[in-house]
């Protein structure tokens, strides 16, 4: 520049004696300075690289990589194992089989019977689950335990049953009213009044009848008016005679058992039933008579 003269161009070109300029600038507008010659030393520079080294591992990558594709190929005839299926929400299984198990409990449980009332059953509910956790826990032992029992108990426990009986029949003993006998009497302990049928007190013609307002009423709760009441009638039963108050009714004739007699009629012959031996004893003074039932 300094051998040019002023005004002048020159014919030949001339090169810069600076270098050249790099200037960069991005879109923004921004001017990236220049890397110092150091920096661009620094990022070309390259680490040599022997072949040997390299090629070593490659060769037994390529090894390994052979062998696992021959142990796919030999696996590839065997059955693959069905891959396990793991359930999304297990514990709902858990609880099925718990409401199962619930369930035997309760059929178990409701065949249990308890002889207590149910109220006394609830207060003493802690103290039977605490006995439940013992025999559980085997702290109790269900058999094998010794139980105190009252002289009541003891004596009921050590006596034998008695054997079982039929029914022996009806008590009826003889008797006799004036000039007619009567093969069967029906002796009544439930009957309050001693009966004779209307028939049988025309035959007879003892005494007067009295008019009485008395009401019988029988087994079926129907309620009858009487005809009347004969009383002091002489009733003899083996060699014994009772005076007897008889309640005359209107009703049909029994040829088996035409009279009753009840409860005042027995308590005037002081009687003695054995319903097991089958035997009714009147007693009169120190005296007794005793009537077999089967045999009356």
């Amino acid at each position: 520049m300094a051998q040019r003269t002023s005004g002048n161009l020159p014919s030949d070109t001339v090169p810069n004696p600076r270098n050249n300029v790099n200037a960069v600038t991005t879109r923004s507008g921004k001017v990236r300075e220049q890397v110092p010659p150091e920096a661009k030393q620094s990022r070309t520079t390259l680490t040599p690289i022997h072949r040997e080294e390299m090629v070593t591992p490659i060769l037994v990558e390529e090894h390994i990589a052979i062998e696992k594709e021959e142990e796919l190929v030999v696996q590839k005839g065997e059955p693959l194992p069905k891959p396990e299926i793991q359930l999304p929400f297990p514990q709902r299984l858990r609880r099925e089989e718990n409401e199962k198990q619930f369930g035997k409990f309760l059929d178990i449980f409701k065949k249990l019977q308890i002889n207590i009332p149910f109220a006394e059953a609830l207060e003493q509910m802690p103290t039977y689950a605490k006995f439940m956790k013992d025999i559980l826990s085997k702290k109790r032992k269900i058999g094998g335990e010794k139980v105190m029992l009252t002289e009541e108990c003891s004596a009921i426990l050590q006596r034998k049953l008695p054997p079982k009986l039929k029914d022996p029949g009806s008590f009826s003993i003889p008797c006799a009213i004036g000039n007619r006998t009567f093969g069967k009497a029906l002796c009544d302990l439930g009957a309050s009044v001693s009966l004779m049928p209307l028939s049988i007190y025309k035959k007879l013609g003892i005494g007067k009848v009295k008019d009485t307002q008395l009401m019988l009423q029988f087994a079926d709760r129907s309620m009858k008016h009487p005809y009347g009441v004969v009383e002091d009638v002489l009733v003899k039963v083996d060699k014994f005679i009772f005076p007897v108050d008889f309640v005359v009714l209107d009703m049909e004739e029994d040829n088996d058992i035409p009279l009753i007699l009840g409860r005042p009629f027995l308590a005037t012959g002081r009687a003695m039933i054995d319903v097991a031996d089958g035997t009714l004893t009147l007693k009169v003074n120190e005296e007794t008579v005793t009537f077999k039932i089967l045999k009356a």
